[in-house]
C-alpha cells in the first residue's frame, strides 16, 4: 500500500508541473511569443480544447480498454513530447491551431488516466485520494512558481521550455514501481461490457446529474486559467510576482486535499456542490467588481471552494457509487465534458469578452455557476446525493 500511494502521489506532482505550465500559461505564451491577439489565441486554444474533449470522450475510453492504465500513461507522455517539439518552427496561426488540436488530443489525456488510476487504487487498495492529490497540487504550485520566476530573468519563451522538461520529468516519474492493478491489462472477456458503459453511465440519472453539475462548476474557471495571467499582467503585476499570486489558490488547495478525506468525506455531494456553487459565484463577482490586484488575491482564497470542493465531490460520488470498471469511463466523460468541452465553448466567447473588458470575462463565468446552484438544490432530494 506505501509504494501504491507514493507512486500515485510522485505521478500526480510529474503531471501537474506541467498543468501548472500549460492550463493558465499557455494563452500568454501564445500571444507574447507567437504574436497572436488575444482572440486568435483564445479561437487556438479553443479549438485545442474541443480536440481534448473528443479525444478523451472518444480515444481514451478506447485505448483503456486495449492497453494497461500504465502503458497508456506511458505513450500519452512520449508522443506529448514529440508533439510539443513542433511548436518551435511554427510562427503563424493556422501551423499554431494544427499543433494545438494535436497536442490536446493526446496530452490532457493524462489526467483521466491519472485520476482513473486514483480511483481504482482507493477502491481496491484503499490508499488516501486527498493525500496524493495534495501532491498534485504541490507539482501545481512548483510550476506556478518556476515559470513566474524564470519568466522574470529570461522572458515568456521560458514558458516553452518548462514545459518541455516537464514533460520529460513526466516520463521518467511513471516508472516508479507501478502498482501491479495499474499494470494489468482489462480482459478481453469484459470488453464489450465496456464499450456499453458510456451509455449506462448517461442513462443513469444521478450520474447525469452529478456530471452536468460538476461540468458547469469547472467550466466557471476558463477564463481564470486563459486569461489569468494576461489579467494581471494587464494590470501591471510583474512576471515574479504573478506565479506568487496563482500559487496563493495552490496553497490552499494543497491544504484542503490534505485534510479532505478527515474532514470532508462525510458531507453529502450535494452539499459539496451548493458550497462550490456560491463560493465560485462570489469570487467572479468580485473579480469584475473590483478590478485590482488585492481583490484578486482575495479571490484566490475561493479557489479551494470554486474548484477544490468540486472536483472532491465528484470523485466522492463515483467512487462511492459506480464499479471499478466503470471509472476510467466516468473519469473520461469529466475530463471531456468539464475540463475540456465547456472550457472550448467558453473559450470562443471569453476572448471576445476580454478584449470589450477583462472583467467582463469573469463576470460571465456565472452562467455556469447560478445553473449549477439551482440544479443542485432541485435534484439532490431526488437523486438522493
Amino acid at each position: 500500500m506505501k509504494n501504491n500511494q507514493q507512486w500515485l502521489s510522485l505521478n500526480f506532482f510529474s503531471f501537474f508541473i506541467t498543468w501548472g505550465v500549460f492550463l493558465p500559461y499557455w494563452t500568454g505564451w501564445l500571444t507574447s511569443e507567437k504574436n497572436l491577439s488575444v482572440a486568435m489565441a483564445s479561437i487556438v486554444v479553443g479549438a485545442g480544447m474541443m480536440s481534448r474533449s473528443l479525444s478523451n470522450l472518444f480515444l481514451y475510453p478506447v485505448f483503456t480498454l486495449k492497453f494497461s492504465l500504465s502503458n497508456v500513461m506511458k505513450w500519452i507522455s512520449i508522443i506529448s513530447i514529440l508533439i510539443l517539439v513542433l511548436y518551435i518552427p511554427s510562427e503563424t496561426f493556422l501551423p499554431l491551431l494544427i499543433i494545438t488540436v494535436l497536442f490536446n488530443a493526446v496530452y490532457p489525456n493524462f489526467l483521466p488516466a491519472i485520476e482513473s488510476s486514483a480511483t481504482i487504487l482507493v477502491a481496491t487498495e484503499k490508499i488516501h485520494y486527498g493525500k496524493s492529490r495534495a501532491y498534485g497540487s504541490i507539482g501545481y504550485a512548483v510550476g506556478l512558481l518556476i515559470v513566474g520566476a524564470l519568466t522574470a530573468i529570461f522572458t515568456d519563451n521560458a514558458i516553452f521550455w518548462i514545459m518541455f522538461i516537464g514533460l520529460v520529468f513526466m516520463t521518467v516519474a511513471l516508472y516508479y514501481k507501478t502498482p501491479i492493478v495499474i499494470q494489468t491489462k482489462p480482459k478481453a472477456t469484459t470488453q464489450k461490457m465496456e464499450f456499453e458503459s458510456i451509455k449506462n453511465l448517461l442513462t443513469s440519472g444521478g450520474f447525469l446529474i452529478v456530471l452536468i453539475i460538476s461540468i458547469l462548476l469547472q467550466g466557471a474557471h476558463t477564463s481564470y486559467y486563459n486569461y489569468g495571467f494576461i489579467y494581471l499582467q494587464d494590470i501591471g503585476v510583474n512576471s515574479f510576482y504573478i506565479g506568487i499570486i496563482l500559487n496563493l489558490a495552490i496553497l490552499l488547495e494543497i491544504i484542503f486535499f490534505a485534510i479532505a478525506d478527515r474532514y470532508f468525506y462525510q458531507l453529502k455531494v450535494s452539499t459539496m456542490y451548493i458550497i462550490a456553487s456560491i463560493g465560485s459565484t462570489i469570487r467572479w463577482i468580485i473579480v469584475f467588481l473590483f478590478p485590482n490586484v488585492f481583490i484578486f488575491m482575495i479571490s484566490q482564497a475561493l479557489h479551494v471552494v470554486s474548484f477544490g470542493i468540486a472536483h472532491y465531490a465528484f470523485i466522492k460520488y463515483i467512487s462511492e457509487n459506480l464499479q471499478t470498471k466503470q471509472m476510467s469511463t466516468a473519469q473520461g466523460l469529466y475530463s471531456a465534458f468539464g475540463m475540456s468541452l465547456i472550457n472550448a465553448v467558453l473559450s470562443f466567447g471569453t476572448g471576445f469578452l476580454y478584449e470589450i473588458s477583462p472583467q467582463l470575462a469573469f463576470l460571465g463565468m456565472t452562467i455556469c455557476t447560478i445553473p449549477a446552484l439551482i440544479l443542485t438544490i432541485i435534484t439532490m432530494k431526488k437523486f438522493s446525493y
